[in-house]
């Protein structure tokens, strides 16, 4: 497919001696890189008749990209660069901020972009901006850029509006509205799990020993009291005086851990990086898919069960929700169970991972490493690693609040 000069100017919606860089650039994506290649001559001397001649390192550059495009050897990195280069390309991350892709930027980000962009224009018509030199890789160009539209970002709109603070705000709805959705979900499967178990009953010796023990160990300082009180969120003298409502409140902080800032460990250096801190990390990159095998394979095995680290990491690489779904007596194939729920997708989360895009059964075990530590200071599981009649009852049901909507 040819792509003509004002092909390219159609689809910037704008005259030829008005595109940019950036127009060109992404009307030479939208045709393969050999069509795109074979297109730039006669581009570049429409732009010319037009009196906009652009640069000879944009065509060079451009060539050069398309090249390696259709080489197969471009990484989409590579593109981007080239892309930003143009000086009317917003930065794909700037700040705390990342683009979407154009296809699933919200009507915010849309917006947001295209006021971004604009600003960029009136900044290189104004020579604030000079893309050779980005193109070039010029370091200080690169970072006068990139201030520039960290500065836009962070500045007020006419109407009152920061894009930064905004385009975050509606990020963090997303977030917290899929995460509360992967809950749901979570407590739909875990409920399912519970009646094909059938009964638990609460061990009350046991329940009326380990908090006991737990009230001590956290009395005095230290790992892995500070651990227990950081993760719930409370602190040493708030703990509640039933020993029910503290068992649960403890294993429900143990799965989703608040970090408390209720004390530190006495002549603690500030400037290094606390093991605790790093607890709680790994703790909190343990995600809904990974808990809800881990909770399976003690649910369903009961007394007696591992839970080594290295035994929890295996639950997860070899949990197969479509196997619950088999269990629970569903004869459909449409990936639901037996009460029509949705069950959770088979696919691993990228972060469970490694660089070969396997499984990361030792990165996971690290990552169970500090709850089995937490597990034996509740005595849901016994020096051994395996699991007691009291973690048969309790982790399941503290799974059941963490996974429950507060009411707040």
């Amino acid at each position: 497919m040819n792509l003509g000069a004002d092909r390219v100017a159609d689809l910037a919606a704008r005259p030829l001696k008005a595109l940019t860089r950036r127009d060109v650039a992404l009307a030479l994506l939208t045709v393969p890189s050999a069509d795109a290649l074979a297109s730039l001559p006669g581009i570049r001397r429409g732009l010319l008749a037009a009196a906009n001649p652009l640069s000879a390192l944009f065509w060079s550059s451009t060539e050069a990209i398309l090249q390696r495009i259709s080489d197969g050897e471009a990484t989409v990195g590579d593109v981007r660069t080239w892309l930003e280069a143009t000086g009317t390309e917003p930065n794909g991350i700037i700040g705390l901020h990342v683009w979407d892709e154009q296809s699933q930027r919200s009507e915010l980000a849309a917006e947001m972009h295209t006021r971004l962009v604009s600003h960029l224009e009136e900044q290189l018509a104004a020579g604030a901006i000079d893309p050779d030199l980005l193109a070039a890789a010029d370091q200080a160009a690169c970072r006068a850029s990139i201030e520039l539209q960290e500065r836009w970002m962070t500045s007020p709109l006419p109407d009152g509006r920061v894009p930064m603070d905004v385009l975050l705000d509606e990020k963090d709805e997303e977030f917290l509205a899929e995460w509360d959705a992967e809950d749901a979900e979570a407590l739909a499967a875990l409920q399912v799990l519970l009646d094909r178990t059938g009964q638990r009953p609460l061990p009350r010796p046991d329940l009326q020993r380990a908090s006991a023990r737990v009230r001590e160990v956290i009395a005095k300082p230290g790992w892995p009291g500070q651990l227990l009180v950081e993760c719930s969120g409370l602190r040493p003298v708030d703990l509640p005086a039933d020993d029910t409502a503290l068992w649960l409140g403890l294993a429900a902080g143990v799965a989703c851990p608040r970090g408390s800032d209720s004390w530190d460990e006495p002549g603690e250096d500030d400037d290094e990086p606390r093991e605790v801190d790093s607890a709680i990390a790994a703790i909190c990159a343990i995600d809904h898919f990974d808990w809800l095998a881990v909770i399976t394979a003690l649910a369903e095995g009961g007394p007696g069960t591992s839970a080594a680290a290295t035994d929890l990491a295996a639950y997860v690489r070899d949990y197969d929700p479509d196997d619950d779904e088999t269990d629970a007596g569903d004869d459909g194939d449409d990936g639901q169970d037996s009460d029509g729920l949705q069950l959770a997708e088979t696919d691993f989360d990228d972060d469970d991972l490694d660089d070969d895009g396997e499984f990361d059964e030792i990165g996971m075990e690290d990552l169970f490493l500090p709850v089995t530590a937490l597990w034996q200071a509740l005595g849901a599981i016994d020096d051994r690693d395996r699991l007691t009649p009291l973690g048969w009852w309790g982790l399941p049901e503290a799974m059941r609040i963490v996974w429950t909507p507060s009411d707040g």
